[in-house]
């Protein structure tokens, strides 16, 4: 890898690991992994949800709602998650066995109290921008590897959002997790190749 290449490491946080409040199974096992990664980069960016608390998407701010209920934002369909990630708690807090002393920006998302944001790209409106594309084009990155939490949400959205910015994308499997509510990681992995997303391990 190159000046040209950049990891993007997605929300590997206490509340996506083993007793965190929205638990992607095995997140924890990624760690390592991810560590093995970053040492042959000399670029690392971390993406980092960050919720104000009642944020629209919790399930607990809609009464009479379950976690995984869907409903009709002004977006369009939104899964309601239990409450996690919230700003300042523990749970989003990074991973505390993440050893990448060389990240160099950190993308903070979801902090509008009325959108959710999977993409490290683009909120769940697919309009408002997070910066990430600009900012990556002003550096002269051209290949973004991916990998964290969950495969099949916010690894996914930001892959299609990178392939749509026009940079070559990859997604290390091995260093990622996945929800797989409903067949998502099958649906996920399918539209990913379709997108030109190459999936390693």
């Amino acid at each position: 890898m190159d000046d040209r290449d950049v990891l993007i490491v997605v929300d590997a946080q206490l509340d996506f690991c083993p007793g965190g409040t929205l638990a992607v199974p095995g997140g924890d096992e990624i760690v390592p992994v991810v560590n093995r990664l970053a040492r042959n980069v000399a670029h690392v960016i971390l993406t980092q949800d960050w919720h104000p608390a009642g944020h629209a998407s919790f399930a607990s701010a809609h009464p009479g709602k379950a976690p995984f209920d869907t409903i009709e934002f002004a977006y369009g369909p939104q899964t309601l998650w239990p409450d996690h990630c919230v700003q300042g708690t523990p749970g989003a807090a990074f991973h505390p066995g993440l050893d990448i002393p060389q990240v160099e920006l950190v993308i903070r998302k979801g902090y509008r109290a009325a959108i959710d944001s999977y993409s490290a790209f683009r909120e769940n409106d697919r309009k408002t921008p997070t910066g990430l594309a600009g900012y990556l084009r002003e550096r002269g990155f051209e290949r973004l590897t991916l990998c964290g939490l969950a495969t099949d949400v916010c690894v996914f959205f930001s892959a299609i959002d990178a392939r749509a910015a026009g940079f070559a994308t990859t997604v290390v499997l091995d260093a990622s997790r996945g929800i797989d509510h409903d067949g998502s990681m099958r649906t996920a992995l399918a539209a990913m190749r379709e997108a030109g997303v190459v999936l390693l391990g």
